[in-house]
């Protein structure tokens, strides 16, 4: 795969990423605050820890392969935007933050070494090309339990994999990034 192709290919990802945000935190709005703290059945014991916990770390990679440096943000327990208006807005501007650093990404991005520090004090030294292919899945795995959850209330689950396909085009007519 050429640096070009992986680039692009991270760039749509990001992009993929923000349309799939902005269709589950607007199907969120059709939920009260109670609804949307409710505790559920899942890895996150509700929709709004789940959505939060997902930007956190978002940011966390993202200030890592910036090297812009973490907020102190705690990842067990931490709400840092109860109300969905404000988790929306700061997703959306992390989505706005991480497209631009994708399209910005260049060859010599693509493998330079970007320190993590884990949870437990380790530093692994990840590529950059790893780093996003983690936040992409991570994304993506934790979107799916908050897609699970909302099935459980009034609101219609929105469909999140109509973002690749030519076929998929006129299912996101008039929306982002479509």
């Amino acid at each position: 795969m050429s640096d070009n192709t992986l680039r692009d290919h991270f760039s749509a990802m990001a992009r993929n990423s923000a349309w799939s945000n902005h269709r589950l935190l607007s199907a969120c709005a059709g939920l009260t605050d109670a609804e949307f703290a409710q505790e559920r059945t899942s890895f996150f014991p509700s929709i709004q820890m789940t959505l939060n916990h997902n930007l956190i770390v978002d940011q966390i990679y993202l200030a890592d392969m910036t090297g812009l440096g973490r907020r102190n943000i705690s990842l067990v327990g931490d709400i840092p935007y109860p109300k969905l208006a404000d988790l929306k807005k700061a997703q959306e501007a992390f989505d706005a933050d991480l497209i631009a650093f994708c399209d910005g990404l260049n060859a010599a991005d693509m493998d330079r070494i970007v320190p993590i520090e884990w949870h437990d004090g380790t530093i692994s030294q990840e590529p950059v090309r790893h780093v996003l292919s983690h936040l992409f899945v991570h994304q993506i795995h934790h979107r799916g339990q908050a897609h699970a959850m909302l099935a459980g209330t009034k609101v219609p689950p929105p469909q999140l994999d109509e973002f690749f396909l030519n076929y998929d085009k006129p299912r996101r007519k008039g929306e982002p990034f479509a």
